[in-house]
């Protein structure tokens, strides 16, 4: 059996070890999204009609999109959790493919947004009856949304329908390629859990810091996307997984790959863990669940090998006492798993709301006005 590397190294984005460049505006321990300096002017700070994946982005614009959700975070904490930026826009959400938390963040991102939200699942779409795929793009294109949300089992997938729709698409997960806005918002949910923990020397960037990920790296677009989102903003990530579960050649994407889950554990900062895509599976990549656990699952007793204080992390769904205990899940103080939740809908709220600056006519990000 044959694993595929996930992708080459990031180009132009800082390592950890790596020095800032003399002059590079960082993060502030309290974000200001329109601090003069910061970012490029207008549209250049986030020049991109979709968000895709995190791979194709700037580590400044990685950063524009978690100061931009600082304003959201604060809102939703708020007795009323709406205002009208987005009204009169349509938002589609097409998943392809089945969920439940990152459908259902969307829906209330766009509709605390102000925003008209339409729910496409797939088994309510003509590609149940053979529609193809661009068929299925001409369909929407011609409802005029003013964005898209798109979730499918095929990797690329949601690239062939950005090409072919007139408007802002959002990739909320492609087959085993990527998931944007989950590293996006475990990145927000990582500075607001350092910040409260007084590590200040995380407030401009994750330089120092060191992440493990353990689980079933292979399948996982959420692996893929965090390790891209990590690295960028100067962590150390370190990679865990049973040698069937790991990618060949992930050395490429600057991380340190680990068969043994003690060994990576040792001195991290983090433990995000993932769970086994047994839907992407075609053949027996563990002996057992109970066996799996053994080896891999998060227990007390292991997480003990981390930093004093480490913190936990899940994307979710999780299945407790396979590759985590619930004791650990539900550690107060140091699982920010629901952390990770509330903040997803902060960082899709900044993300419809950027990627329909131009449709609305924001000063700045006009067509023509940045080009």
């Amino acid at each position: 059996m044959t694993n595929v590397c996930l992708l080459t190294a990031r180009r132009g984005t800082l390592r950890f070890g790596q020095t800032v460049p003399k002059g590079v505006a960082l993060m502030t321990a309290t974000p200001t999204p329109t601090a003069a300096g910061r970012y490029p002017a207008g549209g250049r700070a986030f020049p991109h009609r979709d968000l895709l994946g995190i791979g194709h982005l700037e580590t400044h614009e990685i950063m524009f999109l978690l100061d931009e959700a600082e304003q959201w975070v604060a809102l939703n904490r708020q007795p009323t959790k709406h205002t009208d930026l987005l009204s009169g826009l349509t938002i589609i959400n097409a998943f392809f493919e089945n969920s439940t938390r990152t459908l259902l963040s969307f829906e209330i991102a766009g509709k605390r947004l102000g925003a008209d939200v339409v729910n496409m699942h797939a088994a309510q779409s003509s590609v149940k009856k053979g529609e193809t795929l661009i068929d299925t793009a001409a369909t929407l294109n011609a409802m005029r949304a003013d964005a898209l949300v798109i979730r499918h089992a095929s990797p690329g997938a949601v690239r062939v329908l950005a090409d072919k729709v007139d408007c802002p698409v959002l990739n909320a997960g492609d087959g085993q390629h990527e998931h944007p806005t989950q590293a996006l918002l475990d990145a927000l949910a990582l500075r607001h859990a350092l910040k409260e923990a007084g590590r200040n020397e995380f407030a401009e960037g994750f330089w120092g810091l060191t992440v493990t990920i353990c689980g079933d790296i292979l399948h996982s677009r959420v692996a893929r996307s965090n390790i891209l989102s990590l690295t960028a903003l100067g962590a150390e990530v370190r990679v865990c997984a049973p040698p069937a579960l790991m990618p060949a050649g992930i050395e490429a994407m600057g991380v340190k790959p680990f068969h043994d889950f003690d060994a990576a554990l040792d001195g991290a900062d983090v433990a995000m863990m993932l769970r086994l895509q047994n839907e992407r599976m075609s053949g027996q990549y563990v002996p057992s669940p109970r066996e799996y656990r053994h080896l891999y699952g998060l227990t007390a007793k292991r997480l003990a090998r981390a930093r004093p204080g480490a913190l936990v992390m899940h994307p979710g769904p999780m299945n407790r006492g396979v590759e985590i205990d619930s004791d650990v899940a539900d550690l107060a103080g140091r699982s920010i798993i629901t952390r990770q939740v509330e903040m997803g809908v902060a960082i899709r709220m900044a993300c419809l709301e950027v990627l329909t600056r131009r449709a609305r006519g924001v000063p700045g990000w006009k067509p023509g006005e940045w080009v």
